[in-house]
């Protein structure tokens, strides 16, 4: 199958823009609880603000920018982590037709002024004294910025001091200015290879990506009677972040804000929000399980976990079955192991996440089928999508409360999937964006004819499922000819407890070679980072491991991952590296996709050695 599509879902946006809901909601029922936010005594816990609240909120901020000069069209940078001021600023700067321009708070001050000069940005909102001093180091180099402002200093509140005498009226007149094709933000690529470019986005985009989904998903949301609420934590700096955010405040849903990624900070915030429904990367569901793996190996229970998960794969493959194509689902021996299982370890993982969650979504790069299926056995069913800042994000989902794991899904209503004969996949439909900022010859090479070609390559099984295959850019070719995609060997690899991120090499070399880094968790649990790092190791060299040899666990999950593909595209020879890759250094983008390139010149001199070996 080479094409695919779905009829649209809901109807197009026809006047306004995203700022409309906020007032919307606020007049049909001011005194539900729109938002969630951490009280200011630091005790942890979370505050409702009502509709009517968060209206007002966003109205008084947003005269305060018109105070300051912001006006129709200007460009406006985020730089900040995930937190309840990004949204009110968003909706502030959408009130007046402002447009935002969101910028990774990691990012280097030469990205900064890039991104900043490149979308000729005439304020900044940074949220501390160090991203204002990153600014500060490149003010020079932009001329047309002439504001910033610091939301630990306390900017919302002088801005909205600020705007008191501008009339609440000049607000709803600049708002009802904004129409469906007026641009809503300028959200920069991730930038996997080369300068990152600007996606133009407008609110007909977003609403096109927002309604689908909620239409389509809606059920899953949350239990019958209940409000449904979703913790956002994904950077706001990624498409994928800001959707899941306008998700909310178009629909009702309930909606916090966790600035912190890591497992540490992250499932404390989870357990006492309780979300219904969960937005996530790949990277954060295989860090809850690695977590829950080693909270059992260090009780004791390392075997009676894995023998659960074993049970959840096997049981969540017999419910897939089940209703793709027509068989008998679980035996009653399967249901039987899964019943103990649930009441001694399934239940647990569904408390971290806060008890409530029976569903989720998936984005930002492939889950893998195992995974997939470990959690739908555990209770928790997590839709895979694909797509690209170009798309608004999803362009693919997999059907609600039918996923079909190890694929991205179906087009999602409105959309079309075609593969061209080369194998690189093509979508339409109205999430597509408008084009590059300033760049016709970008956007030129991208859109055709209404297609947008993703530069990514896979194949539609006879249902229409989309399966990822790997990206044109990634595609290994060795020495002697052979093509090689290193998607599947990385999944592989990753799968296994100690090993965290890995990254197939071989373009241009005579066989393939990986780098490979360990779970620093895993690691101290097993007290063997000293006896393991920077060392180059050839696969099935015959070195004979003792009991608590890290680097013969890791040879094994080579081994592991070779077994599905030939000879030729296996893996020979690897390196662990002494630390995890990091967004901070620069070799991950926000959505926790490794930037092949940056670690390919960083890691130079390793990879040569795995060659020399």
């Amino acid at each position: 199958m080479r094409d695919f599509s779905l009829p649209p879902l809901v109807e197009p946006l026809r006047s306004g823009g995203l700022a409309d809901s906020v007032h919307r909601i606020a007049e049909d029922d001011p005194k539900l609880v729109q938002l969630s936010r951490r009280s200011a005594t630091g005790d942890g816990a979370w505050e409702p603000v009502t509709a009517a609240e968060f209206r007002d909120e966003v109205l008084g901020l947003a005269r305060g920018l018109l105070s300051e000069g912001i006006g129709f069209g200007d460009r406006v940078a985020v730089m900040s982590r995930t937190r309840y001021e990004w949204t009110l600023f968003g909706c502030a700067l959408w009130s007046i037709g402002a447009q935002i321009v969101p910028v990774y708070p990691t990012s280097s001050a030469e990205q900064v002024r890039w991104i900043l000069s490149d979308a000729r940005v005439v304020a900044v909102v940074v949220e501390h004294e160090d991203h204002a001093m990153t600014i500060g180091a490149v003010c020079n180099a932009l001329p047309l910025l002439r504001r910033m402002w610091q939301l630990d200093s306390g900017c919302v509140e002088l801005l909205t001091n600020l705007g008191h005498c501008v009339p609440v009226e000049l607000v709803h007149r600049m708002r009802a200015a904004v129409r469906p094709w007026s641009v809503a933000t300028v959200t920069y690529t991730s930038g996997t290879t080369g300068r990152p470019k600007g996606c133009v986005i407008t609110h007909a985009n977003l609403v096109a990506e927002c309604d689908t989904l909620y239409e389509g998903w809606r059920e899953l949301l949350a239990e019958k009677g209940e409000q449904p609420a979703v913790l956002a934590f994904l950077p706001l700096s990624h498409i994928y972040g800001l959707m899941v955010v306008v998700v909310c405040l178009r629909h009702g849903v309930r909606l916090g804000h966790q600035p912190d990624l890591a497992p540490a900070e992250l499932l404390p915030a989870l357990a006492s929000f309780r979300p219904t429904y969960l937005f996530a990367v790949p990277y954060v569901f295989e860090r809850i399980v690695a977590a829950a793996r080693r909270a059992a190996e260090e009780a004791g229970r390392g075997e009676l976990f894995q023998r659960a998960a074993d049970v959840a794969v096997r049981y969540g493959e017999a419910v897939e079955r089940r209703y793709t194509t027509g068989g008998p689902g679980p035996g009653p021996m399967l249901r039987a192991a899964h019943a103990v299982f649930d009441r001694m370890v399934y239940t647990r993982l569904r408390a971290v996440l806060g008890g409530r969650v029976r569903f989720a979504s998936s984005g930002g790069s492939t889950l893998s089928r195992e995974l997939g299926l470990l959690f739908a056995g555990a209770g928790i069913i997590v839709h895979d999508g694909y797509g690209l800042t170009e798309t608004t994000a999803a362009v693919t989902g997999q059907p609600a409360g039918r996923p079909r794991f190890g694929t991205v899904g179906l087009p999602l209503p409105g959309c079309a999937v075609h593969i061209a004969r080369d194998g690189e996949i093509w979508v339409r439909g109205e999430v597509v964006f408008s084009g590059y900022l300033d760049d016709p010859v970008a956007t030129a090479a991208v859109l055709r004819d209404g297609w947008l070609a993703t530069g990514d390559i896979g194949y539609l099984d006879d249902d229409g499922h989309l399966v990822i295959t790997g990206r044109k850019k990634d595609v290994l070719i060795t020495s002697g000819g052979k093509s090689v995609s290193p998607l599947l060997l990385e999944e592989r690899l990753r799968a296994h407890p100690l090993v965290s991120q890995c990254l197939v090499v071989g373009d241009n070399r005579p066989y393939i070679a990986a780098l490979v880094t360990l779970d620093p968790d895993a690691l101290e649990s097993r007290r063997s980072l000293g006896r393991v790092v920077g060392r180059a190791e050839t696969a099935g060299d015959g070195r004979r491991p003792g009991a608590d040899d890290v680097q013969a666990e890791v040879r094994r999950a080579v081994a592991m991952a070779n077994s599905a593909v030939s000879r030729a595209e296996s893996i020979r020879a690897f390196r662990i590296l002494p630390s995890e890759f990091s967004m901070e250094e620069g070799l991950m983008t926000p959505s926790m996709k490794l930037r092949r390139g940056a670690i390919v010149q960083a890691f130079a001199a390793d990879i040569e050695d795995l060659y020399r070996a």
